[in-house]
């Protein structure tokens, strides 16, 4: 990788991994891009930025040939509770910009980063220890345009040669970035009210186990499989990986042994909740290990440590806003 361009750079993998590989490999040759979500200051100052509709295939194309563009970290689409809202909406950004990135990437030798994600599992997917070779039939819209992307991404490295990888990330929890719409998004939401010592209403019911990860383990993952030897990887895309499973009840009690007088309701939201009982409740993420060495540094307990004292920091900083 020596130029590199970020589709989605403002959201919530976008805004850190921008950052990580500007010093990984130069500010300069990390090019974000973004439509309508505004990037915050650090992303802009960093190095440069453009403004991109990732459905705009004539755009796209020609900043890659501009920049001389050699790799494609495609993090632009629409997250599960917002794209069931709007599924017609879901289906044009998330294929379409998919598609122009795939396209754009055959004609201009560039490699493709796709994330993929627990939602492309459905209810009839073993739900524990999930292979990385299984049954998928998700039922919701964002599921299926992530399983459509698998499947695409696999057609274009082995129809036209494009280095095509991903990962089917489980939910991510950021201290960076607030939550954008996804069904695991409370637990992130919980650590903010956690730390403002206010009530929390979680939105989705005692033992909704699901898969979870910290976002710095996230940006490893990324980085580590677009840096792999080529030669080791028998699978292309949709690598599992995974750090820990939890249910609301289990990430409330860690919280509260460090903030003990922190409390939790619940409040189900049937859309959300239907989601996430249609997810897996741990997946197995072997090939990922065997394959390019995956392996994640936190669990549970050190990724609620490092939440609160770095919530707690900025809030500080900010007046306690």
């Amino acid at each position: 990788m020596k130029n590199i361009l970020i589709t989605g750079a403002a959201g919530q993998i976008g805004s850190e991994l921008t950052v990580a590989l500007r010093h990984r490999y130069g500010d300069s040759n990390v090019i974000a891009c973004g439509h309508k979500t505004k990037p915050d200051a650090t992303l802009l100052e960093s190095g440069p930025f453009a403004s991109l509709d990732i459905r705009d295939f004539s755009a796209l194309a020609t900043i890659v040939e501009k920049q001389k563009i050699d790799t494609i970290f495609h993090l632009a689409g629409i997250l599960s509770a917002v794209a069931e809202k709007n599924p017609q909406m879901a289906w044009d950004i998330n294929m379409t910009g998919l598609t122009n990135v795939l396209e754009t990437a055959r004609t201009c030798g560039c490699a493709v980063f796709f994330p993929s994600s627990i939602g492309a599992f459905g209810p009839s997917t073993p739900p524990d220890n999930t292979p990385q070779l299984t049954i998928q039939r998700p039922q919701s819209i964002y599921g299926i345009t992530k399983l459509t992307g698998e499947l695409l991404c696999d057609y274009y490295f082995q129809k036209f040669g494009v280095d095509t990888r991903g990962l089917r990330f489980p939910g991510l929890i950021s201290s960076e970035t607030k939550p954008g719409g996804g069904t695991t998004d409370y637990a992130v939401e919980i650590f903010y009210a956690a730390v403002k010592c206010e009530k929390y209403s979680c939105f989705l019911k005692r033992g909704t186990r699901l898969d979870m990860m910290y976002m710095r383990d996230a940006l490893r993952a990324t980085i580590s499989l677009m840096e792999a030897d080529p030669a080791r990887l028998t699978s292309r895309n949709a690598f599992n990986v995974t750090a820990m499973s939890f249910a609301p009840e289990d990430l409330f009690a860690e919280i509260k042994k460090i903030i003990p007088n922190f409390t939790m309701t619940y409040e189900v939201d049937p859309l959300r909740q239907a989601i996430a009982d249609s997810w897996p409740n741990k997946m197995d993420d072997s090939e990922a290990a065997r394959q390019w060495g995956w392996q994640p540094e936190y669990d549970l307990p050190a990724m609620t440590r490092e939440m609160i004292s770095t919530l707690s920091r900025r809030m500080e900083n900010d007046g306690g806003k």
